[in-house]
């Protein structure tokens, strides 16, 4: 015996009825699915979507600046020493600013205007461009920084030693 549910029963006579509709159902909206002009009138003008696409290409933009305080979270945890797990980090923070913006055109690419007639160009979206290059150059100058922290980088004088020349003694023997 197999049972099935009659729908349309629920709508004349059913306790249910006198509920109030869930939160954010609307019924002008769900009667106007049927009408094509309501649909073609709600959807996105070319100015709206390029409006949008310059909002997520700034969202681009500063996505390297998001993800800095996690990134000086791990380069805190890793210590100052010179271990694999410290040095793994490193080269992931050094090589990622160089990797992001040899692909900065393809990866803007897709939020160019419809106006653009080369969206791989360098001249479109050319602010937002500047940031997300601004942005790796900061998480480039982190690296960096912790480099020298951990004394990789040479920043004193004592590094510099074997390049220096010894000057001549200023007192001489004859004997």
């Amino acid at each position: 015996m197999s049972s099935s549910l009659e729908y349309s029963s629920l709508e004349s006579t059913s306790r249910w009825k006198n509920l109030p509709p869930p939160p954010g159902f609307s019924k002008a909206i769900s009667s106007t699915k049927g009408n094509s002009k309501a649909i073609a009138a709600s959807s996105p003008t070319p100015e709206a979507y390029d409006q949008l696409k310059d909002k997520r290409a700034w969202d681009l933009a500063i996505s390297p600046a998001k993800s800095l305080p996690m990134q000086f979270f791990m380069l805190y945890m890793s210590g100052s020493g010179v271990q694999i797990f410290s040095m793994g980090i490193i080269f992931m923070l050094l090589s990622s600013p160089f990797k992001n913006i040899a692909s900065m055109n393809e990866a803007f690419a897709s939020f160019a205007p419809s106006a653009s007639k080369s969206p791989k160009s360098l001249s479109t979206l050319t602010l937002q461009k500047l940031a997300y290059f601004a942005c790796n150059l900061l998480t480039l100058g982190v690296g960096l920084w912790k480099c020298r922290s951990m004394g990789l980088l040479p920043t004193g004088t004592g590094d510099w030693l074997a390049f220096e020349t010894r000057g001549l003694a200023p007192e001489l023997s004859l004997l």
